[in-house]
């Protein structure tokens, strides 16, 4: 298959990309910033299309997409990246909103659009929930990111049709040594600082990168999925029980906690999404297809994640 994959230069999009490639698929990336040239001699990875996310389906990255079998949509600017102001949150919108309706457009527009547009959301969906066990069918909440995400995914389910079916994948922690949630949580705890968030009983739904990759891909390869697809590993654990099991893995205690309130004046009112919401996803429609996860529990999954050379 041609695949274009929009956000393909960041973390999750570089990882899918070389999977995709190494299975035989001809992978091209649209991107808002060229890489530069690679050094004489080598050759670029991948194909780059320049873009310009606005909202509509103009300009030459519409022509270069044109006849691709599926569109994979992962722009949008991380939310972790700073204090959500006014102007922080206008962003983190239009990175989202305005690049998946662009897309949706295309395929509204193309001649012969893709059979399938993969595009990212989040388990920031589905708000602060407790204890509930959340599946695909659970409804939004209400704080900023939840309404976001639903913003977001109502953008991409514009491009269903019966030629395109439309996949939305609600994302949650995604653990990797280098980069992510896990790699900053990494010094403090062998620094022997690590503990949990607030009260530490608030659920945090996460998986393996590898896991998320596979997962993502088989949306892509599998005709008969649409929808919301929950990209997390069946286990969900609390925070306290994660900052034990990361404690575990490193040979450190974890029993530090950080307040929520000191969470709050630091980081404003992301700490709570991020941070101190509790959201028990469960993966149920992967897992009703027969989808396997490679690391389904969390202990495992670190010992792998920490041991592995990624």
């Amino acid at each position: 298959m041609r695949l274009i994959i929009a956000g393909g230069s960041g973390f999750l999009g570089r990882a899918l990309a070389d999977s995709l490639a190494a299975a035989g698929h001809r992978v091209q990336i649209l991107s808002r910033r060229l890489p530069a040239p690679p050094e004489s001699g080598s050759a670029q990875p991948f194909e780059y299309i320049a873009w310009t996310p606005d909202g509509m389906a103009n300009g030459l990255w519409t022509s270069a997409c044109s006849g691709a079998d599926v569109i994979v949509n992962l722009a949008g600017e991380s939310i972790a990246a700073g204090r959500w102001t006014a102007a922080r949150k206008a962003r983190l919108r239009n990175s989202r909103v305005l690049a998946t309706r662009s897309l949706a457009r295309f395929i509204a527009e193309a001649g012969q659009p893709p059979a399938a547009l993969v595009s990212a959301s989040a388990v920031g969906f589905y708000g602060d929930r407790g204890n509930d066990t959340l599946t695909e069918d659970a409804g939004p909440g209400r704080d900023f990111l939840a309404e976001l995400s639903d913003e977001w995914e109502r953008e991409a389910l514009a491009a269903q049709t019966d030629r395109t079916r439309v996949v939305v994948l609600r994302t949650g922690i995604v653990l990797d040594p280098h980069e992510g949630a896990l790699a900053k949580m990494l010094t403090p705890f062998r620094l022997f600082a690590g503990g949990p968030f607030g009260s530490g009983r608030q659920f945090m739904s996460w998986i393996h990168r590898n896991d998320w990759v596979s997962l993502a891909q088989w949306a892509i390869e599998t005709p008969g999925v649409r929808g919301a697809l929950n990209l997390t590993a069946p286990n969900p654990v609390t925070n306290a029980g994660f900052a034990r099991a990361l404690g575990r893995a490193l040979n450190r205690p974890a029993f530090i906690p950080a307040p929520g309130f000191a969470l709050k004046m630091l980081l404003g009112e992301m700490a709570g999404p991020l941070l101190l919401y509790s959201q028990r996803v469960v993966p149920a429609r992967a897992l009703a297809a027969g989808f396997r996860f490679a690391h389904p529990e969390l202990d495992e999954a670190l010992a792998d994640l920490l041991t592995t050379d990624y």
